[in-house]
């Protein structure tokens, strides 16, 4: 990821807390332009705080992200840490983790297949992209590249795409996700607890302007 204001340029790989130089990997034009400090999604400072500096958090967090609200689905990341210790792919991908999924209180409503949908993203993160996660956008060269490689995803459909790359376009300046970004309100918005609250309300009133148009149709 490139950092403004450094010379150096590093990479915050999906391996937890581990940092690499880029002169291991290939150089991109798409590199992060700044990597924000917290991303807004939970009450949690340090939940917050791991999902913006630890891609395989991130990419979980919107694996949960259904079903339950914002702030439930990007808190799971941290309490499974908390439990398993660790987010490491090959670690997620070997373990069992329903147990800790249900431990109460428990990660999201639906323990079970959200623990095996988590198992099976870490899985194909370890297989496909050699158990870092951050290559999910930086082996991406332009907006096709990168909607595939999140629609490659387990459990990543058509509305994640959309927020996923908002929050990568928005948050993190990946040039390349600007073109999946939604005229829409999105994750990709919040950048403090109140856009937070805004973004709720927005996206109430965005789904039910789309169901009454659905239902006029």
């Amino acid at each position: 990821m490139r950092i403004r204001g450094t010379r150096r340029l590093v990479c915050l790989s999906g391996r937890t807390g581990l940092r690499v130089t880029r002169a291991r990997r290939r150089t991109r034009k798409d590199t992060i332009e700044f990597l924000p400090d917290r991303l807004y999604f939970t009450d949690s400072d340090e939940a917050n705080e791991l999902i913006a500096t630890d891609p395989m958090a991130l990419l979980v967090g919107f694996a949960l992200d259904q079903q339950v609200p914002v702030q439930k689905a990007f808190s799971g990341p941290l309490v499974l840490k908390e439990r398993l210790g660790t987010l490491d792919p090959e670690a997620l991908a070997t373990a069992d983790l329903e147990p800790s999924f249900r431990e109460r209180p428990a990660i999201h409503r639906f323990p079970g297949s959200m623990a095996q949908r988590v198992h099976d993203l870490a899985v194909f993160v370890r297989d496909r992209f050699d158990g870092d996660a951050a290559r999910v956008w930086e082996d991406a060269g332009n907006s096709d590249e990168l909607r595939a490689n999140i629609e490659s995803l387990p459990g990543f459909g058509e509305m994640k795409v959309k927020a996923l790359g908002a929050v990568l376009a928005k948050r993190f300046g990946v040039d390349v996700a600007h073109g999946l970004v939604p005229p829409h309100p999105t994750l990709g918005d919040v950048a403090s607890p109140q856009a937070l609250a805004d973004y709720q309300a927005a996206k109430r009133a965005h789904k039910a302007e789309w169901s009454k148009a659905r239902a006029a149709g």
